[in-house]
This record gives structure tokens, sequence and C-alpha cells, in this order.
């Protein structure tokens, strides 16, 4: 019976260690990420601070560094066109 609790201890102890280890940030260490071509990335934003908007961005808002925001993009340009508005 001991046997028998010894062998179950330790098969677990195993399994969790593995498993444990397998999502180690994708193996890029802490505070990094796996780009879309595979390369470590940092998990903060480049180039500036990150702003965060109350309720997500709200449409035909200007937000400076970024542009116009449409509900799927940001846009540099906005111009009246055919009653609304026109991004490109």
């Amino acid at each position: 019976m001991k046997k028998l609790l010894i062998i179950a201890l330790t098969s677990v102890g195993a399994l969790l260690a593995i498993a444990s280890t397998a999502n180690a940030a994708q193996g890029c260490g802490a505070g990094y990420h796996r780009g879309p071509y595979g390369h470590c990335r940092p998990n903060v934003a480049t180039g500036g601070t990150v702003v965060v908007v109350p309720g997500g961005p709200r449409v035909g808002v200007y937000y400076h560094g970024r542009g116009y925001w449409d509900g799927r993009r940001y846009w540099v340009h906005r111009e009246r066109w055919h009653g609304g508005w026109r991004y490109y």
C-alpha cells in the first residue's frame, strides 16, 4: 500500500511540475510575449504611453498621437462626405 501511495504522489508531482512550466510566457520570460513572427516582444506599448479611455474610444473623436476612431480603427484625416464622415 505504501509503494502505491508513493508512486501516485510522485507521478502527480511530476505532472504538476511539467504543467506549470509549459506556459512560461511562451518561452520569452516575464514581461514579454511572442509577436506575429515568433520573436519576443515586451508587453508594454512601445513608443509612448498607453491611453485608457473609460468605456472605450468614442466614434469620431480625435485621440492625440493616434487619430480619429471610426469604430474599427484609427484614421489620421476625416472630412464631411454625403451627409456623414469619410475617414482616410
